[in-house]
Parts: structure tokens; sequence; C-alpha cells
């Protein structure tokens, strides 16, 4: 019976030793994945202020543009308030033109109309 204590001593000191060996193994390849997780994070963090960088350098750029946009479209208005102005003064002068061709016809029709003081100076024109 003691020889039967000691071998299965003995095979519980083996059993040990190789969960023991075993449990190391699987620390040691942990302790490398997590050594490799951390360059992993390192690199993604100084990608990620990378990119920070860059973005607020971009949205400053953007907000620049934006600014010079606004102030050029300040100073275009005026030139297209002007441009429809003269497109209303255009539009007077033709609908002038209509209303005094009309009026020629009609006093081609009719000889005995008398010339009004407008018609004798001609036609004119209003320039705002």
């Amino acid at each position: 019976m003691k020889m039967f204590i000691k071998l299965s001593v003995a095979s519980v000191s083996g059993a040990v030793v190789y969960l023991i060996y075993n449990v190391n193994q699987t620390l040691r390849k942990g302790m490398g994945t997590l050594e490799e997780t951390n360059k992993t994070l390192e690199e993604v963090r100084n990608a990620v202020h990378g990119l920070t960088h860059e973005s607020k350098q971009l949205i400053h750029s953007a907000n620049q543009i934006t600014a010079d946009v606004k102030g050029k479209m300040e100073n275009v208005d005026p030139l297209l308030e002007s441009a429809q102005d003269v497109g209303e003064m255009i539009h007077n002068v033709t609908n002038s033109m209509k209303e005094a061709s009309l009026e020629g016809r009609h006093k081609e029709l009719s000889p005995t109309a008398p010339l009004t003081r407008t018609e004798a100076e001609g036609v004119q024109i209003k320039i705002k």
C-alpha cells in the first residue's frame, strides 16, 4: 500500500508539473498577444491624433472659405441688383416703344387726330 501511495503522489506531482507547464505556456502566449495589442492601440492612438489635427485644420480652412464666399456674395449683390434695374429699364423702354408704335399706327389710320405734347417731343425714357 505504501508503494501505491508513493506512486499516486508521483502521478499527482507529475500532473501538477504538466499543468503548471501548460498554464505557463498559455500565459506567455497571452502576454505576447497583450504586447501586440498594446502596440496596435498605440498606433491607433497616434493615427487618431494625426487625423484629429488634420480634421481641425480642414474645418478651419472650410470656415475661412465659407467666410470668403460670403464676403464675395455680398460684393456681388449690388451688381445683381443693378442688372435687375437695367432689365426693368429695358423692359420699360420696350413697352414705351410698343406703345409709341401702336399709337403711330392709329394715327396713320386717323390722320386728323392732333398730336399731343408728348408725341410731338418724341419718346421719353426715364433712367433710375
